[in-house]
């Protein structure tokens, strides 16, 4: 188990002697017994549990720090769905104990041991597994691996069933094994027996009496059986006798029955041995399981009960002793199925809240709730509140709630809450948290009211954070003089004349006693002589504290009204995301379908291209033909241009300009009137020539014929060439028309002679599957080593029909063009 003295972040801090404990009163006055017994009935072992019940106030602030962050890592991997392995697992506290002092243990409790030494194996798995998500439970919950040496030896000797293997130990193994034959020897002898003298047995049986094997035998023809008389049944007519001839393997099966036993203590005692040797290691396994367990159920109760980790202050606590609870629910009610209604508290040292409102309004219940919080906080556990919250570290819980009188001490109601307050204010100092319920009643209320200011004054003056439940007017008048009183009240519907169990901070509330009075069947006029015995001064405060009261309420509804309004702007968001995100699946789906019309488009334009081949082959190419071919397949470039045709557009002034040589670089834009749009500048070839791409279009121009681009624009940084469709026609070149385009085109340049070869071969063969006649091979200009093997190889490959040197405009002769078998 992590030690206190160790803090969150692994680094050892100061220890502290602190005699912490939470007061017995303040224990019965909180109800924290219901909160820890309801922790322990989440454990799964009875270790877990007594740790449960037995928590203590951590001393160090690190120290909680660490139990946070260890529940909220058990939190986070149950909300994963990864629990923290837990079991119900023996005791072994008495064991322990006797192997330490040598004495041997049963094979139960070995079995026990084995079970213990397994479970931390687990754990040690899952939090090693786990150790990134629960670094603060992995280092608490560590166990010595040298320990699973010893819990495989119980696993080795000792059977499920409790019973000691075989395997054991040899001389066992042997001695078991001639048990068992002797056994079966005097089976097979007794068997031949009861079948010779049936007539002299009463039945065909045979069993044992007091480790003896015996026969049933007439007791009026036992004389006619030789053996030894063992027994007799209950009405005598039964004797049960040991057969003479089997009395000698008899001794010799007690004996070896005796051997037998006599190994069985000697492996025990050698494994209580080695239990004995590892006491401390498997005590420290033991711990860190309930460790775990304890865990796992405060992590499986904060689920419950909604809490969650508060800041808590840094440095000198004494100096800013805060509760702040963000939407509190008192956790006991929630236990019961109540369904609380949350509320924002707060309480800083030196200053006095002051609640007040009618009765059974939950005036009690929110101080119990501050109460808890500061109690479970020291314990190292989450409060009862929401994430935001801030609670300081107490020295001390004082509570005074409830009725304390005794008869047996001779004590009425007044005198034991008048004993109570002067233990508080004994006790009271900064750092200590006092929660006072209906303070000073129970006497004449004048007395009383002067006796609670007194107190609470005194109480505020020695540095201790107060709150207090009253129906005092002179208490609630104090936050108007005196800075360090704070009202709050819980609220009160005069309509169904119930309480609203809603804390407001900062507005006194009326005690509403007439009110609640005539709701509940107090004749009028009696209620009425009761408002016209009030004091003027009275009824005035009385008078002011509902108006402030009816106000607040107001309040409140107008920010509920505000908070409704945020509720639906909100829906009305998402429901304006959750139609931007169906507009946009639409547009998509239209993209779909537009881009299945372009493939269908350029799939047309392919079979036209196929179409213009076959006819410029089966017709004599005079110049009328060629310009029809170059018209179709102009038409065709058009159509395969991703995202369709090529936009046409009249030239700009300066792109009237023609360009020199000089002023061309690989990269910039041109503008190309032949294609009536802007091209990139690939490729600027010694023969004065450009190679040009429009979109998926390439093609190669003189210079003469580009025009300077009004983008204009240097050269881009040089990226590797990604071949896309290029169109080349010269019926002059060669009658097979060769058509590069993306498909039967491969990039060789800048690899090695035998990757160029390997990529090559692989690549026609794909275009000879794909019944495609023409390849273009890319490998550049370079020195001409690639391009004179590339060449070499093709021509006594089985693929290749023919081959050429590239035209100017398919790359020249950094292109070779393949005519496939």
């Amino acid at each position: 188990m992590l030690p206190d003295d160790v803090s969150a972040d692994n680094e050892p801090v100061s220890h502290e002697t602190s005699s912490l404990s939470v007061p017995l009163k303040t224990r019965a006055d909180l109800e924290l017994d219901r909160v820890l017994h309801a922790l322990a009935a989440r454990c799964a072992s009875e270790a877990g549990q007594r740790l449960a019940l037995a928590l203590a106030p951590l001393s160090a602030r690190a120290s909680v720090l660490t139990s946070l962050g260890e529940i909220d890592e058990a939190r986070r991997l149950e909300d994963r769905g990864e629990l923290l392995p837990r079991s119900g697992l023996p005791d072994l506290d008495e064991a322990l104990a006797r192997a330490r002092v040598g004495a041997s243990l049963s094979s139960e409790e070995l079995l026990a041991v084995g079970k213990v030494l397994g479970a931390a194996r687990a754990l040690r798995k899952f939090l090693k597994t786990h150790r990134d998500a629960a670094p603060l439970l992995s280092r608490a919950c560590d166990t010595d691996p040298a320990l699973d040496t010893l819990a495989t030896e119980i696993a080795r000797c000792i059977e499920p069933d409790g019973t000691v293997a075989d395997a054991a130990s040899p001389r066992l193994a042997e001695l078991r094994a001639e048990l068992r034959s002797s056994r079966e020897r005097i089976v097979r002898r007794l068997e031949e027996l009861v079948a010779r003298y049936s007539s002299v047995l009463s039945d065909s049986y045979w069993t044992e009496r007091d480790g003896r094997y015996v026969l049933p035998v007439r007791s009026d023809a036992h004389e006619r059986f030789p053996g030894i008389v063992h027994g007799a049944s209950a009405a005598g007519a039964t004797l049960f006798v040991e057969p003479r001839i089997v009395v000698s393997m008899g001794n010799r099966h007690k004996v070896l029955d005796a051997s037998v036993r006599r190994e069985e203590e000697i492996v025990l005692a050698q494994l209580a041995a080695l239990v004995g040797e590892a006491a401390t290691g498997i005590a420290a396994a033991a711990e860190a399981l309930a460790h775990a367990d304890l865990r796992g159920a405060q992590a499986k109760l904060a689920v419950d009960l909604r809490l969650f980790n508060p800041e808590i202050p840094e440095g000198d606590t004494r100096h800013d002793v805060v509760v702040e609870l963000v939407r509190a629910r008192h956790p006991i009610l929630a236990l019961d199925g109540v369904d609380v209604v949350p509320s924002d508290i707060a309480v800083r040292a030196g200053r006095v809240l002051v609640v007040s409102g009618p009765n059974a309004g939950g005036k009690t219940v929110a101080l119990k709730t501050v109460g808890l919080a500061a109690v479970l906080l020291r314990l190292g556990m989450p409060v009862p509140a929401a994430e935001g919250s801030r609670v300081a570290l107490f020295d001390l819980v004082l509570t005074d709630v409830g009725d304390d009188q005794s008869i047996a001490k001779n004590l009425s109601t007044f005198s034991a809450h008048v004993k109570n307050l002067a233990d508080v204010l004994d006790r009271s100092h900064d750092g200590v948290l006092v929660l006072l319920d209906e303070v000073a009643s129970g006497t004449d209320p004048r007395e009383g009211e002067a006796l609670a200011t007194a107190v609470l004054e005194s109480l505020a003056n020695r540095g201790g954070a107060v709150a207090c439940t009253t129906h005092y007017e002179a208490l609630k008048l104090l936050a108007l003089s005196d800075q360090r009183f704070v009202n709050a009240s819980v609220g009160f519907d005069l309509e169904t004349m119930s309480p609203t169990f809603k804390l407001m901070t900062g507005v006194p509330g009326p005690s509403s006693a007439l009110a609640v009075a005539r709701r509940f069947g107090i004749p009028r006029a009696v209620v009425e002589r009761a408002e016209s015995a009030l004091e003027s001064a009275s009824a005035s405060v009385a008078r002011v504290v509902e108006q402030l009261a009816t106000e607040r309420r107001a309040v409140e509804a107008a920010r509920d009204e505000v908070e409704q309004q945020k509720a639906a702007l909100a829906d009305a968001r998402a429901e304006l995301d959750r139609e931007r995100e169906r507009i946009t699946m639409r547009d998509r789906n239209a993209a779909v379908r537009e881009s299945d019309e372009l493939l269908s488009g350029i799939k047309r334009a392919r079979e036209e291209l196929r179409a213009a081949q076959a006819r410029l082959r089966t017709q004599k190419l005079d110049e009328r033909a060629v310009a029809d071919a170059s018209k179709a397949i102009d038409k065709v470039a058009g159509k395969v241009a991703i995202g369709g045709p090529l936009e046409a557009r009249a030239p700009s002034p300066e792109e009237e300009q023609t360009m020199s040589i000089h002023e061309i670089a690989v990269g910039m834009k041109v503008f190309v009137p032949r294609l009536r749009t802007d091209a990139e500048v690939l490729e600027v070839m010694p023969s004065g020539q450009l190679r040009v791409a429009a979109g998926p279009l390439k093609l190669v121009t003189a210079v003469g014929e580009v025009r300077r681009s009004k983008k204009g624009g240097g050269p881009k940084p040089k990226q590797a060439d990604k071949p896309r469709a290029s169109i080349v026609f010269d019926a002059a070149a060669d009658p097979d028309l060769p058509l590069q385009t993306s498909d039967n085109t491969v990039d060789l340049r800048g690899l090695r002679a035998h990757e160029a070869l390997n990529m090559a071969e692989q690549f026609l063969d794909r275009c000879v599957g794909a019944g495609r006649r023409v390849a273009f091979l890319i490998h550049g200009h370079g020195t001409g080593a690639l391009r004179q093997t590339l060449r070499e190889a093709l021509k006594g490959s089985a693929y290749v029909e023919r081959l050429r040197a590239g035209e100017p405009r398919e790359g020249g002769d950094g292109v070779t063009v393949v005519w496939l078998r």
